[in-house]
């Protein structure tokens, strides 16, 4: 029984181990049911380290060739037969022969193009990994998997414009809102103000919800989720004509990502401010704005 356990364990170890890997700022991601720390890279930043590879229990490895590959893919969640790839870098490691005792391959990919960020979403997951594969002719090859994220920085907005918004119910409600600017940096602050004109129905209470919409596929097969982040409560209780409600949300300690217009034709991610009023017979009211979401460098 030993023997038959034995027969389908890899017949070598293979590590991965980036060049600066541990001094680089790490983001936690849930893999496999486990939260692990992943290294961030950048845009058109050298990815290199080495690859150990030992036999198991002293046995030596034979193999038609060894190379590691530097993968972007998009998986869709409906769709989990298929990756589509969008980066694809091939290394070769080491012509065909074999391995008798642990043996070091240094790697290197210079100035990668990485144009898309790192994204787990509802039905979308986009990821950068690399792959190292031992090829074989008999029992099978060997491959280990090493992933790392990229996070992309934008500058800011050189135009960036207040949002000015009405909300109404005819001889009933008016409201008017307004937001300091219609784009916002991962870790700001939503400034604003709401101005009750006309009140002739009973507010009982009025939240303020951050959005993201998700957008996939194409088509007949566009799947479109929506989820609520965060919600803020503004007001508790009725408010009166001539009233002024201010408005002050930080993003800080939500996990947003930025906005993501047709990734690779794949894929989309939009945010909302929602404001919602709810009356006393639990009618509900709704006004929603798209904002602009971007990653500023922690430098700027």
């Amino acid at each position: 029984m030993n023997y038959i356990i034995g027969a389908f364990k890899p017949a070598c170890s293979i590590t991965i181990s980036l060049a600066d890997g541990n001094s680089r700022k790490q983001v936690a991601l849930k893999e496999n049911g486990k939260t692990v720390l992943i290294p961030i890279f950048h845009n058109q930043e050298t990815i290199s380290g080495k690859i150990s590879i030992e036999p198991i229990l002293g046995k030596k490895v034979e193999h038609n060739g060894i190379k590691v590959e530097l993968l972007g893919q998009i998986e869709m969640y409906f769709d989990r037969s298929n990756f589509y790839d969008f980066t694809s870098l091939v290394r070769e490691l080491d012509i065909p022969g074999e391995i008798c005792e642990r043996k070091t391959f240094p790697f290197e990919f210079s100035t990668v193009e990485m144009p898309y960020e790192t994204y787990n979403g509802a039905n979308v997951r986009l990821r950068y990994v690399l792959k190292v594969s031992i090829c074989r002719n008999y029992g099978g090859g060997i491959v280990e998997y090493q992933d790392f994220v990229v996070q992309n920085y934008s500058p800011p907005p050189s135009i960036n414009n207040s949002i000015k918004m009405e909300v109404g119910i005819e001889d009933c409600l008016h409201i008017e809102f307004e937001y300091n600017k219609s784009k916002y940096h991962l870790k700001d602050v939503i400034v604003g103000k709401i101005y009750f004109l006309l009140v002739r129905i009973k507010i009982k209470n009025m939240d303020l919800e951050i959005r993201r919409r998700e957008s996939t596929g194409s088509g007949s097969n566009t799947h479109v989720e929506t989820e609520t982040l965060a919600k803020f409560e503004l007001m508790d209780g009725a408010p009166v004509r001539g009233e002024s409600i201010p408005v002050r949300l930080f993003l800080s300690p939500y996990e947003l990502a930025p906005t993501y217009s047709n990734i690779n034709n794949k894929f989309s991610v939009k945010y909302y401010l929602n404001l919602v009023l709810v009356d006393e017979e639990d009618r509900r009211y709704f006004k929603q704005q798209e904002i602009n979401m971007y990653r500023l460098s922690e430098t700027s």
